[in-house]
C-alpha cells in the first residue's frame, strides 16, 4: 500500500511540474503559474482521442488561414487554433493535432473555478482555504511557482499561482458526482470524469482538443454556459493576466507529461482589443517542462503581434 501510495505521489508531482508558469514577471501573478496540476497518474500514454468538429468551426473552417510554421520551429510539435469573435473566423496552424484530445491539465482550473463557485463550496474570488501541511506535503520550497504553493490560498491567489493542492481540495468538496455532473453539463472536453475526483483532468479520463478549448472560452466569455453570469464574471476577472492600453490578455497555462521525454505545454485564452475579441489555444511539446514553462505564452504572444492582433 505504502509502495503504491508513493508511486501515486510521485506521478501526481511530476504532472504539477507542467503547470507552473512564467513569462518574466512575478510567478505568482503572472499568466504561466496556471499550470499546476497535482496529480499525473496516468501520464497520458494512451493514443490520442481526435474530437468531432463542432458546427461552429465547421461553418468557418475555410477561412482566415496563415502560415504559422515558423513559429513552431523550435518545439518538438505544437498546433494553434484561433477564433475571430467579430468576423466568426479562424486561424490555425497543424489543424490536424487541433482536433487531437489531450490532458488539459491546469487548464481545468478554468471550469473548475466555475464549477466551485456554482456548485457553493466556494463562494466568490476571496474564498479561502487553509493549507493542510499533512495532506498536502510541501516540495520544491525553493522554486518558483511551486514555493508560493504552501500557504493559505483563495480563489484569485490559487489561480494565478496553480497552487495544485486548492484545485484538488475544492474538487474533493464538490464530490465526484456533482462533479461529473458539472462537467458533462459545460460539454468540456470530452467529459469523463470518471477518473479520481481530485485528479481526473491531469493526464487521465477527461481529454480535450485545442479546438474543443476554443469553443469552451467562446461560449464563456459570450455568456453562453450554464452557469451563473455571477460566477462567469468571478472566472473572467481571475483569468486576466496582462492589460496594456492596446489589449487585454486573458487566459490558463496547463502541462504536463505525455510520456518518456514528452512534455506537453497549454495556453489557451483570449485577447480583447477595442475593436474585437481573438479566443485561441496554443500547444507546443518538448523534452521537458522547463522547455515549455515560459515558451507555450511567449510564442502564442509572438503570434497574435505577428498577426497584427496585439503590439508586442
Amino acid at each position: 500500500m505504502r509502495l503504491k501510495t508513493a508511486l501515486a505521489t510521485a506521478l501526481i508531482l511530476l504532472a504539477a511540474l507542467g503547470c507552473a508558469r512564467t513569462t518574466g514577471a512575478d510567478p505568482n501573478t503572472r499568466a504561466g503559474a496556471g499550470t499546476g496540476p497535482n496529480s499525473g497518474a496516468g501520464v497520458a500514454a494512451a493514443p490520442p482521442q481526435t474530437a468531432p468538429a463542432s458546427p461552429r468551426t465547421d461553418a468557418a473552417r475555410g477561412a482566415a488561414q496563415a502560415d504559422l510554421a515558423s513559429y513552431f520551429k523550435p518545439y518538438r510539435a505544437g498546433s494553434f487554433v484561433l477564433y475571430d469573435l467579430k468576423r466568426g473566423t479562424y486561424v490555425r496552424h497543424n489543424e490536424q493535432r487541433t482536433r487531437q484530445r489531450f490532458s488539459p491539465f491546469s487548464t481545468f482550473k478554468i471550469p473548475n473555478s466555475l464549477i466551485g463557485l456554482e456548485s457553493g463550496v466556494i463562494t466568490d474570488a476571496e474564498f479561502t482555504m487553509k493549507w493542510d501541511e499533512k495532506k498536502y506535503p510541501a516540495h520544491r520550497r525553493d522554486t518558483l511557482p511551486f514555493s508560493s504553493w504552501w500557504q493559505d490560498q483563495t480563489l484569485r491567489t490559487a489561480f494565478r499561482r496553480s497552487a495544485l493542492w486548492y484545485y484538488r481540495e475544492l474538487a474533493l468538496r464538490v464530490g465526484h458526482a456533482r462533479m461529473k455532473e458539472y462537467v458533462s453539463r459545460l460539454r468540456y472536453g470530452n467529459a469523463d470524469a470518471s477518473g479520481p475526483v481530485d485528479s481526473f483532468w491531469l493526464g487521465d479520463s477527461l481529454r480535450i482538443s485545442s479546438e474543443e478549448q476554443v469553443e469552451f472560452l467562446t461560449r464563456l466569455y459570450r455568456e453562453e454556459l450554464p452557469v451563473s453570469k455571477r460566477s462567469v464574471a468571478i472566472v473572467k476577472e481571475i483569468m486576466t493576466l496582462e492589460e496594456t492600453p492596446g489589449y487585454r490578455l486573458s487566459g490558463k497555462t496547463g502541462g504536463g507529461p505525455l510520456g518518456e521525454g514528452r512534455f506537453l505545454g497549454w495556453f489557451v485564452g483570449y485577447a480583447e482589443t477595442k475593436e474585437n475579441t481573438y479566443v485561441f489555444a496554443t500547444q507546443i511539446e518538448g523534452p521537458t517542462y522547463l522547455s515549455i514553462r515560459d515558451e507555450r505564452i511567449a510564442v502564442t504572444k509572438r503570434i497574435l503581434a505577428g498577426l497584427g492582433y496585439i503590439r508586442s
